[in-house]
């Protein structure tokens, strides 16, 4: 089985029309050099393989590299996502109020070359689920394109970050936010939504780059001519599909041969199953959809009748692979329940099924079926507190993005390790009320550490080789050419390692726990660079993000049973660390 990269580089033929196109298949690794010198959207390219053809800062180097320069946010809660660069700008979105920054790259420091501060009521910040994350702007063709914790979509001019358009997806009053990066197609923006917690029926929609009209948009849960795709209310107790949740909060790949997108869906809404009999399609599923019209092409359901809450929003990863002796064009999915999946991203069949963390809700997962093996003792109810579930509710891994490196042919994937007792509860639905209906305590898995940061080897579907980490792994993973996989620690360690072996070959101590992600770029000056936003927070670290008591293990929907040592080794603060040899 052999294994190559799609994507390096689809950026720029996607997102910016005066960009070099990437070098095909063959071509000078210089040439690739040359098309990666900007970062210009969340996780590199629209196949989310997070990986820099740059070199410069490499295995027999990256002892050497120093900080930079830094630049303080102003905001104090959770910073997941990475900053964007193109051509002499650096782009960055905080948590709420989603302050835009453009830093000016081509002076000393980095200057403000401008501030975009929108207006948003403060009465969002408790709709949030899991802290006021925001995961990133994207760029294209002049236009920097934002969603809103409030549920807006922004388009600014990235010259001068006046405002463009302004549109509303959703209500925050009945519960709806927006913490995803928006990913631009072609002429259309697609953005997601946030609020399973609240009964939101998830959605995504495509609205126009110039002017921001919707074009269309496609629900989770509902009829077919909603959907996009036959089978989903049928799976749904009456009208429960209404406030079915399947959110769509997560990262979007693109195959522009293919034409087709992918995307996730959440939970179900409530996390009681009890109260939702049936498969509960479309939530934690993976679409494949038609940008232009939004209708799906295939729709693969990870977790019928989630019973754990097990979101399946993770990114998928276009690669190649060999499988059986025959080139297959894939999908790669780390998903919360514990499982990596490689589907034929044309046809959505299962190839390979395994478990990358340690599972025990499952035995294994059907691959001429689809669906897990379940352990019914593993199962949840309203009947019984069900214990020791692995992972926990906040996954195997949770939203940090992986990486995936040609180079090596291997995944480098930041996990939990964290297990839970869960059990459901009757839960009435009321619009903009939380809809739960479960009590919910993470703990560290076997071991006793709360993380580990993998490499994975797709051709066999195997571990290679795994750093332990006292706290979950909760931040996004960079790999380059120069054989370096770059990721950070809650406790704020950004951390460099050889991406063949593991060994770690340097670390610096940002200011705040890192849940964001690392990401590269050539400067100015022609020297490459690396940077990393620090801001502990996100759902693994809402205690300390929002000062909450530590009291109560199921506070902050069960992170505290898991995370109440987080401030020992942690405070708030939001902070970019840019990196370059000396």
């Amino acid at each position: 089985m052999a294994v190559a990269v799609l994507g390096l580089g689809f950026a720029p033929a996607c997102n910016r029309a005066s960009q070099p196109s990437a070098p095909e298949s063959g071509q000078p690794a210089s040439a690739a050099a040359v098309a990666d010198k900007e970062w210009a959207m969340p996780n590199k390219n629209p196949a989310s393989t997070r990986y820099s053809a740059l070199s410069e800062i490499n295995a027999g180097n990256v002892k050497t590299l120093k900080a930079a320069w830094s630049f303080s946010t102003g905001v104090l809660r959770g910073h997941e996502g990475e900053p964007i660069v193109v051509g002499n700008t650096m782009y960055l979105a905080t948590p709420f109020p989603n302050i835009v920054y453009a830093l000016d790259l081509s002076k000393e420091g980095a200057p403000v070359k401008w501030k975009y501060s929108p207006k948003q009521d403060p009465a969002v910040i408790p709709v949030a689920c899991c802290d006021t994350v925001n995961r990133g702007v994207t760029y294209s063709n002049g236009k920097l394109f934002l969603n809103q914790l409030d549920s807006s979509t922004v388009a600014l001019d990235a010259e001068t970050g006046k405002e463009l358009w302004k549109v509303s997806q959703g209500d925050y009053k009945q519960g709806m936010t927006m913490t995803s990066a928006p990913l631009v197609i072609k002429d259309k923006v697609i953005s997601g939504i946030s609020g399973g917690e609240f009964g939101v029926r998830g959605f995504v929609t495509a609205n126009d780059v110039n002017t921001g009209k919707q074009i269309w948009r496609m629900y989770s849960t509902g009829p077919e001519e909603e959907v996009g795709f036959p089978g989903s209310v049928e799976t749904w107790k009456g009208e429960e599909w209404k406030r079915g949740g399947g959110t769509t909060w997560g990262w979007y790949s693109y195959d522009p041969e293919l034409d087709l997108f992918y995307h996730g869906t959440g939970n179900p809404g409530s996390w009681n199953p009890d109260q939702r009999p049936g498969e509960n399609k479309y939530s934690m599923t993976i679409f494949a959809r038609n940008p232009d019209t939004g209708k799906a092409a295939w729709a693969y359901q990870k977790t019928p009748h989630d019973a754990w809450d097990y979101d399946g929003i993770n990114e998928n990863v276009l690669i190649d692979l060999e499988i059986g002796g025959q080139m297959r064009k894939v999908l790669v999915n780390f998903d919360r329940n514990g499982f990596e999946y490689v589907l034929d991203r044309k046809t959505g069949e299962l190839l390979q099924a395994e478990p990358f963390v340690f599972v025990n809700w499952a035995k294994s997962i059907d691959l001429k079926t689809g669906k897990p093996v379940e352990d019914p003792e593993k199962r949840t109810s309203a009947t019984k507190n069900t214990k020791d579930i692995c992972p926990s509710a906040m996954g195997g891994k949770n939203q940090q993005p992986v990486s995936y490196s040609p180079r090596t042919g291997y995944f480098y994937v930041p996990t939990n390790n964290l297990c839970m007792d869960y059990e459901g509860v009757e839960v009435k639905y009321q619009a903009g009320q939380p809809y739960v209906g479960a009590i919910v305590v993470s703990k560290p898995g076997p071991g006793g550490h709360r993380g580990e940061f993998i490499a994975w080897d797709p051709k066999t579907g195997k571990k290679v080789w795994g750093i332990k980490e006292q706290l979950s792994a909760w931040g996004g993973a960079l790999s380059t050419a120069g054989d370096v996989v770059f990721y950070g620690t809650m406790e704020g360690w950004l951390k460099a390692v050889d991406a063949k072996s593991g060994a770690e070959l340097w670390k610096f101590k940002t200011p705040s726990g890192i849940i964001g992600n690392p990401m590269t770029y050539v400067g100015p000056d022609g020297k490459q660079y690396v940077a990393v936003l620090s801001g502990v927070g996100g759902w693994s670290g809402i205690g300390v993000a929002a000062d909450m008591g530590l009291e109560d293990p199921t506070a902050g929907l069960g992170a505290i049973g898991a995370f109440k040592d987080l401030a020992n080794f942690s405070n708030q603060g939001g902070v970019l660390t840019v990196f370059a040899l000396p």
